[in-house]
């Protein structure tokens, strides 16, 4: 039996963060976060209490250590973290928003050592886990991290282990719309969850109605696909039943950023812990709403004491 819960892999960024708000051409100071859709999915299950084991590739810079020591401090096992002496760290730049628009964000990660990653990492202790996160992103990265992620995500299918998949679609990664749309759909034949936005499905698909979009990944080899709908909450499909969970309301909304990561989390923690699909669902609307509310893009992730704290009174 393996000694961990889950494994997720990806790139994670350094974050400087301004300080106020404005074009970031006018900000002079910012502060130090990480960033990565892939390692908020995985920080935000750490913090539930399952075992996490992080692949990645990081420079041997300051920035790599800071990524580093953070990660550590979310919980999560870095092990399979591989220094990279020639390649450096990515990093981006976001600015600061206090209306609830979506931030102002510039990437700094072409050629970058995550961008290196490849089939290489893979050994037989990681196939072990019980359950692999993965999005749409480190296929976009390079040539070798799209053959990681089509490996990773075969192979656990393969081994009898849960797969997730959130396509993240990040367009300016890829090469062509085209490329973009074939890989993300043939890689969420691999997984047996897909959690797709709608705006995302139906680019994907060419369906219009979360039903379709939902019965397109089911007819390729999904067990369930979970639609992510913002403020309307979200749509799952599975081969035995369909429901249109309501959102949480919220009061007002601070920060985008994340929220679909939160979801994710939501959606993951809650079918490892045997919960039932709509209960699944309520808990990922939870989480998401909570990262909307927090400034930052794993801020708002809550530790199991939080969440137990929550559903004693719903």
């Amino acid at each position: 039996m393996s000694d961990f819960d889950l494994l997720s892999f990806g790139e994670t960024m350094a974050m400087l963060v301004a300080d106020h708000t404005g074009d970031l051409a006018d900000v002079g100071q910012f502060h130090k976060r990480i960033a990565g859709a892939d390692n908020n999915v995985a920080i935000g299950l750490a913090r539930l209490g399952f075992k996490v084991k992080w692949l990645s590739r990081v420079g041997n810079d300051s920035f790599g250590r800071f990524i580093l020591d953070t990660l550590q401090k979310e919980g999560l096992n870095c092990q399979h973290v591989e220094i990279d002496p020639q390649h450096p760290t990515g990093f981006q730049l976001k600015s600061r928003v206090e209306d609830g628009s979506d931030p102002q964000v510039e990437y700094f990660r072409r050629g970058s050592a995550a961008s290196h990653m490849s089939c290489a990492a893979i050994t037989p202790a990681l196939l072990q886990a019980r359950h692999l996160h993965a999005t749409g992103i480190p296929p976009a990265l390079s040539a070798s991290c799209n053959e990681l992620s089509f490996a990773l995500m075969k192979a656990m299918r393969e081994a009898g282990h849960s797969v997730s998949f959130d396509p993240n679609l990040r367009p300016s990664l890829w090469a062509s719309e085209q490329q973009m749309i074939r890989d993300i759909n043939a890689l969420a034949a691999h997984a047996h969850w897909v959690l797709p936005g709608l705006s995302e499905g139906r680019l994907l698909t060419g369906f219009d109605t979360p039903a379709d979009i939902a019965a397109f990944y089911l007819d390729q080899g999904s067990e369930a696909v979970i639609i992510k709908l913002g403020a309307d909450g979200a749509y799952f499909r599975t081969a035995d039943d369909q429901d249109f969970v309501p959102a949480v309301p919220v009061a007002k909304v601070i920060d985008t950023v994340g929220a679909g990561d939160g979801f994710a989390v939501g959606v993951i923690s809650a079918l490892l812990d045997n919960l039932s699909m709509t209960q699944a669902v309520q808990r990922a609307n939870w989480i998401g709403s909570r990262a909307v509310q927090s400034r930052g893009d794993m801020e708002g992730l809550p530790t199991r004491a939080e969440l137990e704290q929550y559903l004693a009174t719903t």
